[in-house]
């Protein structure tokens, strides 16, 4: 109870600024909760039932509409306020963030932000360009009472340049801005890094975003204290170190050496020279096989260290300018990126931001707004419990909570009759016995 206190009360308090704050604030928060109960789905007639029902909340549902497509929201300061409560978000004396885009398939086809994007990740049966949104995401990977866990801090919609140049994507009747995915990563990334007061940043993403594309201009905004580790790909080149130069010597000096072959090739060359690391990974303690090199790279024009990484039948290798990790740093952190993915999961179908219908754009932001800050709050909820949560239900091979196990404890926190002493509501709860009721059910 006084833990959702603790985190909700500091963002309540930034609707102070305007006229209507202290109603808007006691929206907001218990928007917020009505988004992380597990009783259903977030769509917006979902959340006007279970302020009214659950929470007692007094309002208006057409004010409630308007106040969730409202644009005066002040989600810049509202997240800065939620990353500033995150205790101890560094691993290693790094910010650990993971780097993805994923698809948020809708139905209607005058949703902001829908397109026939493509999806990568499409299995067989499915369509290789949905009609969806698409997200570019970033979260801080942290270790949450023992396990890794991501924690969504911030995020754009990306538009296609052809889809704003027809007319389709516009806010309040004007036409967005075209930016990459490479810029919106960037200005995300500069953000974070300036609310955390330059602590060195580790972005951990995938093979399409382990580029110069994206390193380049980051290390030109943030600075040399921002490294990149990612996949790398199969037919990379990689060069020797260049050659010290001579005293007097004629000439540029070399940017790489000679060249050592593709990553394949010396995949096949390094496996007799492969050791045998014990490394937390996937929530065990695993024995690995790897073998690790520094080389110069021309896609991130930089001296990157390499670990090839050998599986039972295949191999996969991971690069990294951060020349200061270890060779066990890379495969965990590499490891801890899949988190991200599992958060993806958590926010479409959990939380239920894929569920929602809204047209508007503002309703559109505001409501993935509400589904991230959800996540994220949810895992600062069980940052900072007492005890490690018990797993509701039991699954092989897994013994750590789960997403939901938390979204529990904070239901049963939030509809405690003590609760609204601590967080008032302006009205009147529903009687406890009916949300004993609820709880029965869902467990």
């Amino acid at each position: 109870m006084f833990i959702l206190r603790n985190i909700l009360t500091p963002l309540q308090d930034e609707f102070k600024h305007s006229r209507k704050g202290l109603e808007r604030g006691t929206w907001f928060i218990y928007t917020l909760l009505a988004v992380i109960t597990h009783f259903t789905s977030s769509r917006t007639s979902n959340l006007i039932r279970c302020l009214q029902t659950l929470f007692g909340v007094p309002l208006c549902p057409h004010r409630f509409y308007t106040f969730m497509a409202s644009p005066k929201l002040p989600w810049e300061r509202l997240w800065t306020v939620l990353w500033s409560l995150i205790p101890q978000p560094t691993i290693d004396g790094r910010l650990l963030l993971a780097l993805d885009d994923y698809i948020n398939p809708k139905t209607g086809k005058k949703i902001f932000g829908c397109a026939p994007f493509f999806d990568h990740a499409a299995k067989i049966n499915q369509a290789k360009y949905p009609w969806s949104q698409n997200v570019v995401s970033i979260g801080l990977l942290k270790i949450v009472k023992g396990r890794w866990a991501c924690l969504p801090l911030a995020f754009r919609f990306y538009h296609m340049k052809k889809t704003i140049e027809a007319g389709n994507v516009k806010i309040d009747r004007k036409s967005v801005l075209f930016q990459s995915k490479f810029e919106q990563a960037v200005e995300m990334l500069s953000k974070v890094a300036a609310a955390f007061h330059n602590t060195p940043l580790l972005i951990v993403t995938d093979t399409w975003f382990g580029n110069n594309g994206l390193f380049k201009p980051m290390r030109e905004s943030i600075g040399q204290h921002c490294h990149i580790l990612s996949r790398l790909r199969v037919n990379a080149s990689l060069f020797d170190l260049p050659r010290q130069r001579r005293k007097h010597q004629r000439g540029r000096p070399n940017k790489y050496g000679h060249k050592i072959g593709s990553a394949t090739t010396l995949a096949e060359q390094f496996i007799k020279y492969a050791t045998t690391y014990s490394i937390n990974l996937y929530g065990k303690q695993r024995d690995v096989l790897a073998y690790d090199r520094i080389v110069m790279l021309k896609t991130l024009k930089s001296a990157v260290r390499v670990v090839w990484v050998y599986r039972k039948s295949n191999w996969v290798a991971l690069v990294t300018t951060d020349l200061d990790l270890s060779v066990e740093q890379i495969i965990e952190y590499y490891g801890a990126r899949w988190k991200i993915e599992s958060g993806f999961k958590e926010i479409k179908q959990e939380i239920g931001s894929a569920k929602t219908q809204t047209r508007n754009p503002h309703a559109v932001t505001n409501h993935l707004n509400f589904c991230m800050m959800a996540t994220t709050v949810t895992w600062l909820y069980a940052d900072h419990l007492e005890h490690t949560p018990q797993r509701c239900y039991a699954v092989n091979n897994r013994q750590h909570f789960a997403f939901s196990d938390v979204r529990k404890l904070i239901t049963q926190a939030a509809l405690n009759k003590d609760f609204v002493t601590v967080c008032p509501n302006l009205g009147k709860p529903t009687q406890n016995t009916f949300i004993s009721a609820l709880l029965r059910m869902v467990a």
